[in-house]
């Protein structure tokens, strides 16, 4: 089935979205889809071609996503916060016949030299006038139906989120998304309702927002919230409003909800929260219960697993992300591929219908990540415990090796932050002539702080052992991290 009939069946009166305060029902919806989808069969594109989409997490992302997916082209999403030579780097890299730009992403679009611009065939803005050369559609009479497709035909090219390296366009096809739709909805944890309502503040060009919020609502005939940019304040008023059932988020999401002065019970008619994208600390998740009566559950997974592989409930104890989807393999594997003792670190590898075909236009990388038995090897460390509960560590690319001994940034970061003045923290390895590797650690001081190195490779010392502590320590002002909160390593050091 093409992912875009999701949309096909459900009651028209219901209402899909919610955008800036306009209630679009799913009759509106089909009528908007079909007539961009008859504008972007008009411009001549043949299926399989690549169609870029610029914009925000708002109605004119939803309706093109699912008017190039149900014309049979493939859907690039690309980061509307984009500087434009990383935007650059991403078409050179997917090369696409056709580009929509949301009214967020015209500032970087037009950024673009005229040469990257010119091998774009069709740009499509809210109004041709945004940028030189660019195009509306028309409104059409009749509709083309929504394509059918096959097992192996893609839906979406996803950049990877880029933490350890340069992004990469994983390839997802209708039959992936589809099945990790069916995984989620088959776990007790990640089944909707027609009567839920699901508020949306993950960036649509991010996996998590694309298939683990927005295409579970399209699926239930549910409602999705739309909210372009994050702000807690208005994330309590909007919760209110619309009485959300559902909310989805990274950890950076929850712990200024938790940090956010509020009035009355903004939180009390949702009864599902999950928390994804990065690890979440244990003390925010606590603060969110003891402030919202909020269980949060946790959830795993990657862009090229078409979102989730792994996921808890309310029950779930802190720090775990449950188990796996149902349909979802999951294995932990040592050094030497062989799988580990419970209770030990190894590597995720994970199979299913929901993994990725590889890497676009990059057999290199995709022969790193796919084995030929189609293990999908994702370098992320986890344990697992007696109960099947599985419980992430970091990543394999980040491990640091003092002396021959393993350090994860996570677990020095996790004591980082516990010091009063410190709001947050990002560790990395760094060469050194004796030990091989040494830990440096970036900290971010609370407001009015004053902070020391000194003091901060003490109180490390106070938690951790010795080859686990900071050696050096910088003060900067801001720990830089992907859209949804994940520490981008690279960029430090």
């Amino acid at each position: 089935m093409n992912l875009a009939a999701l949309i096909e069946s459900h009651p028209g009166d219901s209402v899909a979205l919610i955008d800036h305060g306009n209630q679009i029902t799913y009759d509106q919806l089909r009528h908007q889809v079909g007539q961009t989808r008859a504008g972007l069969t008009a411009l001549g594109l043949e299926r399989g071609d690549r169609v870029a989409i610029v914009a925000g997490t708002n109605t004119r992302f939803v309706v093109f996503y699912l008017a190039v997916l149900g014309a049979g082209f493939v859907a690039v999403p690309m980061n509307p916060l984009s500087p434009s030579p990383e935007l650059a780097s991403e078409i050179a890299a997917v090369t696409p016949r056709a580009m929509v730009v949301g009214p967020t992403g015209v500032p970087s679009v037009s950024g673009l030299s005229a040469d990257v611009l010119a091998s774009v065939d069709h740009i499509l803005t809210p109004r041709a006038s945004d940028i030189e050369g660019s195009i509306s559609l028309a409104s059409f009479e009749e509709v083309p139906p929504v394509v059918d497709v096959t097992q192996s035909d893609l839906a979406l090219l996803k950049f990877t989120s880029g933490t350890a390296g340069s992004p990469k366009p994983a390839m997802l096809t209708h039959a992936n998304l589809l099945a990790n739709l069916d995984q989620g909805f088959a776990h007790p944890s990640g089944q909707l309702t027609a009567d839920d309502v699901s508020l949306c503040v993950v960036p649509l060009s991010h996996i998590l927002g694309l298939n683990a919020i927005l295409a579970p609502v399209l699926r239930a005939g549910a409602t999705a919230v739309l909210v372009e940019r994050f702000d807690p304040t208005t994330v309590f008023e909007l919760a209110q409003q619309h009485k959300i059932t559902v909310m989805s988020g990274p950890p950076t999401l929850w712990s200024a909800l938790a940090a956010t002065p509020f009035d009355g019970q903004p939180l009390a008619t949702i009864r599902r929260a999950f928390s994804g994208a990065a690890a979440l600390n244990p003390m925010v998740r606590q603060s969110v219960y003891e402030l919202h009566g909020l269980n949060i559950i946790e959830g795993y997974g990657l862009t090229e697993t078409s979102s989730v592989l792994a996921l808890g409930t309310e029950e779930t104890p802190a720090g775990s992300v449950g188990r796996p989807l149902p349909g979802v393999r999951l294995r932990l594997v040592d050094a030497h591929g062989g799988d580990v003792y419970i209770g030990d670190e190894g590597e995720v590898w994970a199979s299913g219908p929901n993994i990725f075909g590889g890497y676009w236009g990059n057999e290199e990388a995709t022969a790193k990540a796919l084995d030929s038995d189609g293990w999908l090897h994702t370098g992320d460390l986890a344990v697992v415990d007696d109960y099947g509960q599985l419980r992430l560590v970091d990543r394999v690319k980040d491990l640091i090796i003092v002396s021959g001994f393993n350090v994860f940034p996570a677990e020095v970061e996790d004591i980082l932050v516990q010091h009063p003045e410190i709001s947050e923290a990002g560790v990395v390895g760094i060469p050194h002539p004796h030990h091989g590797e040494a830990v440096r650690a970036y900290v971010v001081p609370v407001p009015n702080a004053n902070l020391e190195a000194d003091d901060v490779i003490w109180f490390c010392e106070q938690h951790l052992a010795s080859y686990k502590c900071p050696g050096s320590v910088i003060i900067i002002d801001q720990i830089p991290r992907t859209s949804t909160g994940k520490i981008m390593r690279r960029s430090l050091g």
